[in-house]
């Protein structure tokens, strides 16, 4: 069987199952009748033995992660048990956010280079004729300036470090939803998000190396820098996966794709959050202080390490995945 076949003789099912589940969403069971209530234990039985029957026939398709989805919102909907709460958060730390990060990571990667590929060309214009730099980014002359006076504006940090880092995790935060939001433009303010923020970056890079203080800035920037530009390249990812999936369906529906996507994209910019509080924190407490700066690279690689370890180390099915020849 294809998974055109097995969507087709299913998608009904699959339609009303979703349609009981947001109408119960606002006040649990209560707004659905006897037999209603009957209807949705029935779908959901069944919806339990699509999905296994995809994971078993079509393990890589997006249909299986659809299923995955309404299963579990109708689980949620059906038994609510507060004593479940620290296993589900559980199981959203060792299983749900890694895996989850590892299918969406085509769109980070392309994120990624949205962002580094400005960011080169921004960084060779403005230490090849600084005076070029503004064409670039806005307000460059005036960072030009600041780096010739030799202004190392990060310091004020450590006036109010508490405070400091409340207020950078709360921009960083802001930096990364706008980048995420931009998804529900087509996409649009995303790709500008991270062309703006890449372009920011090369400028202020290379007007340092121009005028020699290189050192000073990337003793600030290095401690907080992986943790950071990782979050804003999930959080771009998150953005694009949006408009993909409206552009490119595969066999579900565009709305069933974009449910698809929304509840990947969610998942990606929850995980990001405690994520942004630890980079703030990092920014505050230790990009500015006087540590030596091998301690603060020490931190940048340490962090990445550990980062990058637990996204692609956990979360994987134990089973061995079916191979089939199915189209996606």
């Amino acid at each position: 069987m294809l998974a055109d076949d097995f969507i087709r003789r299913k998608r009904a099912s699959w339609e009303r199952l979703e349609q009981l589940l947001a109408q119960a969403q606002s006040a649990r069971l209560q707004t659905l009748s006897a037999e209603e209530v009957h209807e949705l234990g029935r779908l959901y039985r069944q919806a339990t033995s699509d999905l296994a029957v995809a994971r078993r026939d079509f393990p890589q398709h997006r249909v299986t992660e659809f299923l995955n989805g309404l299963v579990g919102r109708a689980h949620g909907a059906i038994y609510r048990d507060d004593a479940t709460t620290w296993r589900r958060i559980r199981d959203f730390i060792l299983v749900t956010y890694p895996r989850t990060w590892r299918a969406a990571l085509p769109f980070t990667l392309v994120a990624c280079v949205l962002f580094m590929l400005p960011a080169i060309i921004a960084f060779v214009v403005a230490l090849r004729d600084p005076t070029q730099a503004g064409l670039l980014f806005p307000g460059a002359e005036f960072i030009a300036e600041q780096i010739r006076n030799e202004e190392e504006w990060w310091l004020v940090i450590n006036e109010a470090r508490g405070g400091s880092a409340a207020l950078i995790a709360g921009n960083n935060i802001l930096v990364t939803i706008q980048a995420f939001a931009g998804g529900m433009l087509f996409g649009l303010l995303t790709i500008y998000a991270m062309i703006l923020n890449g372009l920011m970056l090369g400028v202020v890079a290379g007007l340092s190396a121009f005028y020699g203080f290189s050192d000073r800035l990337w003793a600030f920037i290095a401690a907080h820098a992986a943790i950071e530009l990782s979050v804003i390249f999930f959080a771009g990812g998150a953005g694009l996966h949006l408009p993909w999936a409206i552009l490119r369906p595969g066999l579900l529906t565009r709305g069933a794709a974009l449910r698809v996507a929304a509840q990947r994209a969610a998942i990606i910019m929850l995980g990001c959050v405690p994520l942004l509080v630890i980079a703030g924190l990092i920014e505050a407490f230790i990009s500015p202080s006087h540590l030596p700066v091998w301690l603060k690279y020490g931190v940048s690689i340490g962090t990445g390490v550990a980062l990058y370890s637990y996204l692609f180390g956990l979360g994987h099915d134990p089973r061995p995945a079916a191979r089939v020849d199915v189209r996606s």
